[in-house]
């Protein structure tokens, strides 16, 4: 693997972290304005605009046919649920806390595996997904009076994520990229006004929560776009240490704007979280090699 390629991702992943850094402080600014599920509306609409702008560009409109709808809807709204868990969660606890319990996500991958791609849980998955729950409870502290609703929904939104990517999974194996962000714009703007709209009232963005609106849905995009092209560049092993830095970054910008305490078992217990996800990575990619 050339250096410059190294270089290459990791530029990717500076802009996969300041996208994700930057959902975070949009989603914490406008929800006194707008609930998760009116958001996740409109994060919907920028990114369907986007998306429908992008293929009429490159004439890709082939792509959006498919026949494997029902994949979509059930990998969609599991997404569709992480994603508002995770901004409810951004709302009721330390941004740091949310993103250390959201890299969980790939020890759920390894747990569910089994059940929905057909892999085995080797010895070493099995202490993987121990170093996190592990690294879990020093987050939570669940026996020391920390856990709180937004504890509680940030560490369900890892398990929705988890879900997500596993039907991804099994999409890319047959559909494009493209197919599969659109039908996620789609299908995920149908879920949200369904359930922003149930009650009858759709409260509509005004002044300043217009550009965080128009902000969350194109970092969105762009997050996976960046994540996406860092992984096509450079190695599994290679790009998730450099996503890791997301947790220091987000807990200086929770300390600096909004007066979050830096918590050093958040630190501890994501280090271990980290630990368990690197370790399986390491190991599949010796397998990779062999």
């Amino acid at each position: 693997m050339e250096k410059n390629t190294v270089w290459i991702a990791a530029i990717f992943m500076s802009g996969a972290i300041a996208s994700f850094t930057l959902m975070a402080v949009a989603g914490r600014y406008i929800s006194w304005e707008l609930d998760t599920f009116e958001i996740m509306t409109y994060r919907s609409i920028v990114g369907l605009s986007i998306m429908t702008l992008f293929i009429s560009m490159t004439g890709k409109w082939h792509h959006v046919k498919t026949k494997r709808f029902g994949t979509h809807l059930v990998r969609n709204a599991f997404h569709f649920s992480g994603q508002n868990l995770w901004f409810f969660a951004i709302t009721a606890a330390p941004l740091a806390q949310v993103f250390a319990l959201e890299f969980t996500s790939p020890l759920w991958v390894l747990l569910l595996s089994p059940l929905f791609l057909n892999e085995k849980l080797t010895r070493l998955r099995i202490i993987a997904g121990i170093l996190g729950f592990i690294g879990i409870l020093i987050v939570a502290r669940p026996f020391v009076g920390s856990l709180n609703i937004g504890v509680i929904t940030a560490a369900l939104s890892a398990i929705g994520f988890a879900g997500s990517i596993i039907f991804t999974k099994r999409l890319t194996r047959t559909e494009k990229t493209v197919t599969i962000l659109f039908y996620l714009t789609a299908t995920q703007l149908v879920f949200g006004l369904i359930c922003a709209g149930y009650d009858g009232d759709i409260a509509v963005p005004t002044g300043a929560s217009l550009l965080w609106v128009a902000a969350i849905g194109a970092a969105g995009l762009l997050a996976h776009f960046c994540l996406t092209s860092a992984l096509a560049r450079a190695p599994a092993t290679v790009v998730v240490p450099i996503d890791f830095i997301r947790l220091p970054v987000v807990a200086i910008v929770g300390m600096t704007l909004f007066h979050e305490p830096l918590d050093i078992y958040v630190f501890i217990g994501a280090i271990l979280i980290f630990s368990g996800n690197y370790a399986n990575l390491w190991a599949e990619s010796k397998r990779t090699r062999a």
